[in-house]
């Protein structure tokens, strides 16, 4: 009987080519307000902590920053009383997908990277996988010979296929502690905020929270406060690589997706939703490879 693997666009690379070789780190005793601020001028949703010797303690990611937010912790305390440690490393020369497996495994958004010397050399989260696999997708001898219209679009994925199909939402007038409430309880990296007809009318992220945080703004505040609008959202049948290309040139983590008309709101296209997806943005690289 006739054994199918099938393959995917991660399949062969390795940690090197996605992960990031700029670090952003601070000592366990650096203030959170200056976690907020690296955070928000270096784009990351992570810093390393590192010890007096620069060894690796642990991770204070944006969604520490808004538990510390919630709790009321003064913005002046220690970066090492929130961080989440020891870090999760990888190494170069792991294949990527294994690299997702254990992100997967433990519920992380990125792995830190180790040399042969045990220093920290780099660092892979979603976005980054992201990254390769739209460049790769763009420099696709099918995706050349689509461009020539040789072939149809018929085999492009949809942002539908790929998009978490569920949506969670506060009012405008729900206070930021309750916006972290439904943050905290689904995992999610930002809301969509209804006003009281059920309009959706903005969003609050967790760096929005954060700059919130830092700016002493109090958690009874309401969500239309700090919300960004309108909202960022794209039709459920457009193709993965537009939404992609929209995500990547517009700084973006995440759109909303919407089926029918705009307001139809239906679902989530996340960057980890991409890169847990483990293809291209069409169907060449799920091309069955038959053993006997």
């Amino acid at each position: 009987m006739p054994i199918i693997a099938y393959q995917n666009v991660l399949q062969g690379l390795t940690v090197q080519e996605a992960m990031r070789r700029q670090i952003i780190s601070l000592d366990r005793e650096a203030p959170l307000e200056q976690a907020v601020r690296f955070c928000i001028k270096y784009k990351v949703n992570a810093l390393l902590i590192t010890g007096k010797n620069q060894e690796a303690l642990g991770v204070v990611s944006k969604t520490d920053l808004m538990g510390a937010f919630y709790a009321g912790l003064p913005s002046d305390s220690a970066c090492g009383g929130v961080m989440v440690g020891p870090p999760l490393f990888c190494l170069p020369e792991e294949t990527l997908d294994a690299a997702l497996d254990t992100m997967r495994r433990h519920r992380v958004h990125r792995l830190y990277v180790r040399g042969e010397d045990g220093r920290t050399v780099g660092v892979l989260a979603y976005p980054d996988i992201v990254g390769i696999l739209y460049r790769y997708c763009i420099n696709c001898r099918k995706s050349l010979r689509l461009k020539e219209g040789s072939e149809t679009l018929e085999d492009n994925f949809r942002v539908r296929e790929v998009m978490t199909p569920e949506i969670h939402a506060n009012r405008k007038d729900d206070s930021l502690q309750q916006v972290m409430e439904t943050l905290a309880a689904y995992r999610f990296g930002a809301v969509l905020i209804r006003d009281r007809d059920g309009e959706a009318v903005g969003v609050v992220s967790k760096t929005d929270l954060i700059l919130a945080y830092k700016h002493g703004v109090p958690t009874e505040a309401p969500a239309r406060a700090v919300m960004n609008s309108p909202v960022q959202a794209v039709d459920a049948s457009h193709d993965l690589v537009d939404a992609l290309r929209t995500m990547i040139f517009a700084d973006v983590h995440r759109l909303f997706v919407y089926q029918d008309a705009p307001g139809n709101l239906v679902g989530i296209l996340s960057l980890s939703d991409v890169a847990r997806f483990r293809s291209g943005t069409c169907r060449a690289c799920l091309v069955s490879r038959i053993k006997i």
